[in-house]
């Protein structure tokens, strides 16, 4: 999959966003095929598979800082998987969508 230059410049801006609201390296969440990053506090994982990841397209992304989606109902329905018991940022989601404003 290509990557679109301003959609990769956005993913990064909102997990750059996301790092700082929840700096650590317990939680890889990861937006492919654009970026990836470890934050939440816990336990810093440094080898092989990490215990506790998110990964979602980046148009999950949008919508849950936009409000037009639900943590809840992209885990239900596959658009986002989660795994690992520090894995459900949905109290970061809804932190973040207060902070920052996007339109879809």
């Amino acid at each position: 999959m290509a990557r679109d230059p301003l959609l990769l410049t956005q993913v990064k801006a909102l997990l750059e966003e996301i790092s700082k609201l929840a700096p650590g390296h317990a939680v890889e969440l990861r937006v492919p095929p654009y970026a990836a990053i470890q934050c939440c506090e816990g336990p810093k994982h440094t080898r092989g598979t990490p215990p506790n990841v998110v990964e979602m397209g980046a148009d999950e992304l949008f919508g849950l800082i936009a409000g037009s989606l639900h943590w809840e109902d992209a885990i239900a329905d596959g658009r986002i998987t989660a795994s690992g018991e520090r894995s459900d940022l949905s109290g970061l989601f809804q932190q973040l969508a207060r902070t920052i404003r996007i339109t879809e």
